[in-house]
């Protein structure tokens, strides 16, 4: 029976893991940036940080193929392949981005930050294109993706804002860090329930429950408090900077963990389990698999 049971896929590992990672964080760092330049907050060196963190994730995915000019090859399926529309937006994306900053205009910078959402988008429906790993094909896959993506923008902008612009009030930075936070638990228990409801391999249900109690007290109840801990207490730029700092972790290792770690594929179902002699039918099994929850 281990040969029919679910395996863990071989195709995407730790890089391919970076680049939702590095897309995530970027495009969310975007969209919170532009809020505070229209607030009046520089937005040159965050932004920048924000690109560089989406190419970081790229090049990642460019160094995991085996001849990497076969990247060109992600361009040919605009019409079937979400990766190729998350290249084909790329483009775009940089280019609004760095014309922004050579700028110093607001209003191009939310042209890159819209762009980001898009390409944040891209990034949730790839996994959710994956049909043959139960831990990506869960509709809720994409929100949650999204909302880990904003949740670390905000924590990046949470951190570094009080240094890059200190006149500035904390709160509606870490409100929204707050608020992000408990979106990105929402979406965390909504996928896992549905992962539960319609049945999944035994040992994705096993990373998972070991990486959930960490993940929902270090990697989001303890940024929220910090966050509120400011908020109510007027706390400094070194809280602020923690608080950020636990959110952006929490959603590095939960995309880490999804993409490299829970991805087991389905295996195979046996309708009729072979049966030695003249025995009646057995009943059909499925190795490895944990079933639909009651």
């Amino acid at each position: 029976m281990s040969r029919v049971a679910p395996w863990h896929q071989t195709n995407w590992d730790w890089r391919a893991a970076c680049n939702f990672i590095g897309g995530g964080s970027g495009t969310g760092l975007l969209l919170f940036t532009a809020i505070a330049a229209a607030q009046g907050a520089p937005f040159r060196v965050s932004g920048l940080v924000g690109l560089a963190l989406v190419a970081a994730g790229l090049s990642f995915v460019w160094l995991e193929i085996g001849k990497p000019w076969r990247a060109l090859h992600v361009f040919l399926n605009p019409q079937t392949s979400w990766m190729t529309r998350e290249a084909m937006v790329a483009p775009f994306l940089f280019a609004a981005g760095l014309a922004a900053l050579l700028l110093g205009s607001v209003a191009v910078f939310w042209i890159a930050a819209a762009l980001g959402m898009l390409f944040l988008y891209c990034q949730g429906r790839i996994l959710f294109a994956s049909k043959g790993i139960p831990a990506w094909r869960q509709p809720t896959v994409v929100p949650l993706i999204m909302v880990t993506g904003l949740t670390e923008g905000a924590g990046f902008l949470a951190a570094v804002l009080p240094w890059l612009a200190p006149e500035l009030p904390l709160r509606w930075p870490l409100a929204s860090l707050f608020l992000m936070l408990v979106a990105r638990t929402v979406a965390w228990r909504s996928y896992l329930n549905q992962l539960a409801a319609g049945g999944a391999p035994a040992k994705t249900l096993a990373v998972y429950a070991r990486f959930d109690k960490p993940f929902i007290f270090v990697g989001n109840a303890l940024p929220a408090l910090l966050a509120v801990a400011v908020l109510f207490t007027g706390g400094g730029a070194l809280t602020s900077l923690l608080a950020g700092a636990l959110a952006v972790a929490g959603g590095w290792a939960l995309k880490f963990t999804m993409v490299a770690r829970a991805a087991y594929n389905q295996g195979f179902a046996l309708a009729i389990p072979p049966v030695r002699g003249q025995g009646g039918r057995l009943p059909g099994t499925k190795p490895g698999w944990t079933p639909p929850a009651e």
